[in-house]
C-alpha cells in the first residue's frame, strides 16, 4: 500500500509536514527521515508481502517500507512508527552514519539517492577464465533518478569503451541488466562498467570521485569497480583511479 494513502487516512498536514520518521522494531530501533516529496510522488510503499506470501521474519515482517530509489538502510524493516514533522529528525542512524565526510571538513547530511552505477558480475572477483577465447561480460546497473539509458564497457582499464547491450524491461530506479561480447586473447585485462541515467549523469571513476568528495568518505560509493584478469585467467579486485 502507498504510504500516502495511509497519510491521507489519518489526516496528515502535507503544508507543514514535509518529513516522515519511519522506525523499526529491531534492537537498535532503526530510524530514518524520508522527505515528504518521495512520498507524494506514490513510490514510497508500506509493504506486507512479497512473492505472493507474507513477509518472512528477515525480510521485515510484519511491515516495511519500499523506498525505490533510495539507499536500502532507509527501507525500515520491522515498521512500528510512522511521524509526521516539518524538519528532518537527525537520528543516529543519519547524524552519525550515512554521511559523507567532504574535503573541508564538514559532512554532508540525507544523501540518500542511489546515484547511478553499475558493477560487471561476470567475470568478477573471485572466478577464473579457464581458457582464452569467447566470454560474455554481464552485470547490473541501477540509478535513483530514473532509467539507466546507457552502460560502456572497457577492457583496458578505460582507455577504450564500447557500449553494451541493455537487456528489457529498462525500468526507471531498478535493476537493469547489461552484457556484450568480449574474446580474451589471453593477456593481462582489467574489466570496467560506467552507467549513464536519463538525467545525463555518468558514473565516475575513483579519480572524479574523489576530487568531489575526498578520501575520507566511506558511504554512497558509486565510483567505477575494476577486475583484473592475469594470464592464468584468475580474476581479482583492483582500484583504477
Amino acid at each position: 500500500m502507498p504510504l500516502k494513502e495511509i497519510l491521507d487516512m489519518c489526516g496528515a498536514d502535507y503544508k507543514k509536514g514535509r518529513f516522515v520518521l519511519a522506525e523499526g522494531a529491531d534492537g537498535s530501533s532503526m530510524t530514518r527521515t524520508i522527505p515528504m516529496e518521495l512520498i507524494e510522488s506514490g513510490e514510497v510503499l508500506v509493504a506486507y508481502g512479497m512473492n505472493g506470501e507474507m513477509l518472512r521474519p528477515e525480510n521485515g515482517y510484519p511491515l516495511r517500507l519500499v523506498v525505490p530509489g533510495v539507499q536500502g538502510v532507509s527501507w525500515v524493516k520491522w515498521l512500528r512508527r510512522i511521524e509526521v514533522g516539518d524538519k528532518p529528525w537527525a537520528t543516529k542512524d543519519e547524524a552519525v552514519h550515512y554521511v559523507d565526510l567532504m574535503p573541508d571538513g564538514l559532512h554532508r547530511q540525507y544523501t540518500s539517492i542511489q546515484e547511478c552505477k553499475s558493477v560487471i558480475t561476470t567475470p568478477s572477483g573471485g572466478q577464473l577464465l579457464l581458457d582464452k577465447g569467447f566470454y560474455n561480460i554481464s552485470g547490473m546497473a541501477w540509478s535513483g533518478r530514473g532509467k539507466v539509458t546507457r552502460v560502456d564497457v572497457s577492457t583496458d582499464g578505460g582507455i577504450n569503451w564500447r557500449q553494451a547491450r541493455l537487456e528489457t524491461p529498462v525500468l526507471s530506479k531498478a535493476v537493469t541488466r547489461f552484457n556484450i561480447d568480449w574474446v580474451w586473447d589471453g593477456k593481462p585485462a582489467i574489466l570496467q562498467s560506467r552507467a549513464v541515467d536519463e538525467t545525463g549523469y555518468v558514473q565516475p571513476s575513483y579519480g572524479q570521485l574523489r576530487k568531489v568528495r575526498g578520501t575520507k568518505s566511506i558511504y554512497h560509493n558509486n565510483a567505477i569497480q575494476s577486475w583484473k584478469v592475469v594470464e592464468s585467467g584468475e580474476v581479482s579486485n583492483v582500484q583504477v583511479l
